[in-house]
């Protein structure tokens, strides 16, 4: 059976700017990506169908027999055995919302046409950017559970101090912790493929650092947060998610926060993620063009692909940084930036996008990586995307 993982337009919008460059299954939550979750839980390769200038970087594979999946949620398996029943025709709902459904790209006008089997059981379901780090606990936890399952990890050095379950800390191949502490009595601790954890550093879990990442000297980790691959991090971060090829290698506070891939904050950039009269935090939102009441008391910095903040950069309660953005110089920048965007308090401009191409193609090499004309193009359609 071919799996194919669909993005509704108005849900993919409510995950902007992290799903400018990428369909909402390649959003990291926990310790995998919601497609990682899918092709582990179906024992496949899905493909994805989103935005259509995604489609080169990320692009969809269509046979005779499919089952499309609703690329918001993740799965379980309860859902994944009542998928693997589905006939053409049918599909799966909960509520008023397509879980899934067996057939072809012309059926979603038709789906109303289909016959329905009702899901009533839970299910682990994001709707918008702040549900990243708010459900990141329970996501890292049950992922733990499916990648350590069967294995063995790797002994822990003596100098590491354990507060809680030892058994809740799991190290991969070529994975180093010295002279750290590691708390698991709210969630366990997994350290990724050639990752390191260096010397005082203090790791309460849920916490998950990505294959080839480090947690440089003396840093501070408050769960539910997880490191993505091939990053550089150190200061006080609590509550937030980094996809992956990001740093924040220097002092500074990060919380309740999303990073998107190929950013980096400068030292001593800090995010606000509690507002001084304690009311709800205002966000940005791509889908009514406008800030929206979060509802949360607790929102700090929801940053795009490429973006990057200069030293000491300072960003208030509830920022929203779009793709391709250089942020620097004293004060609060504005809480709404724009893709593309230079400059902070003192006003912005265009980035130029062959300064942006420029600088990216730089970075991708430090990492033995190419940035090809499929990411460039990319780029590009972003662009001229009407936000």
């Amino acid at each position: 059976m071919n799996f194919v993982l669909f993005d509704e337009i108005d849900i993919w919008k409510n995950f902007l700017p992290l799903t400018f460059t990428k369909p909402i299954s390649e959003i990291r939550i926990g310790i995998l990506t919601i497609k990682q979750k899918w092709d582990i839980a179906l024992k496949t390769n899905c493909s994805y169908l989103s935005q259509s200038y995604l489609e080169k970087k990320y692009p969809v594979l269509i046979n005779l027999e499919n089952i499309f999946i609703n690329s918001k949620y993740c799965p379980n398996s309860n859902i994944v055995e009542l998928i693997n029943t589905l006939k053409p025709n049918q599909c799966i709902c909960s509520d008023k919302n397509i879980i899934a459904f067996y057939g072809n790209t012309n059926d979603f006008k038709l789906l109303n046409n289909f016959q329905k089997i009702v899901f009533s059981d839970s299910i682990f379901e994001l709707s918008n950017v702040c549900d990243i780090y708010q459900k990141n606990a329970e996501a890292l936890i049950d992922d733990f559970k499916i990648i350590t399952k069967n294995k063995t990890s790797l002994p822990l050095s003596e100098t590491v101090r354990v507060i809680g379950d030892k058994n809740l800390v799991f190290l991969e191949a070529g994975a180093k912790a010295e002279a750290c502490i590691f708390n698991t009595s709210n969630g366990p601790i997994y350290l990724g493929i050639n990752s390191e954890v260096m010397e005082g550093s203090a790791v309460r879990g849920p916490f998950a650092l990505g294959d080839n990442s480090m947690l440089k000297l003396n840093t501070k980790i408050y769960g539910a947060t997880t490191i993505g691959p091939h990053c550089k991090i150190g200061g006080e971060i609590n509550n937030s998610v980094v996809f992956g090829y990001s740093n924040k290698a220097h002092d500074g506070f990060l919380g309740n926060s999303v990073i998107g891939e190929w950013c980096n904050l400068g030292a001593d950039t800090n995010t606000s993620n509690l507002k001084n009269n304690y009311s709800h935090v205002k966000l940005y939102n791509y889908l009514q063009k406008k800030s929206i009441d979060t509802g949360l008391q607790f929102c700090g910095l929801i940053m795009g692909d490429y973006s990057k903040s200069g030293i000491n950069t300072m960003f208030n309660t509830g920022s929203v940084v779009g793709v391709g953005t250089n942020i620097f110089g004293a004060d609060f920048p504005p809480t709404y930036i724009p893709n593309f965007s230079w400059g902070g308090s003192n006003g912005l401009e265009k980035y130029r996008i062959e300064k942006l191409i420029e600088t990216t193609e730089k970075v991708f090499e430090r990492r033995g990586l190419s940035f090809n004309q499929n990411e460039k193009e990319l780029l590009n359609s972003i662009l001229s995307f009407n936000e």
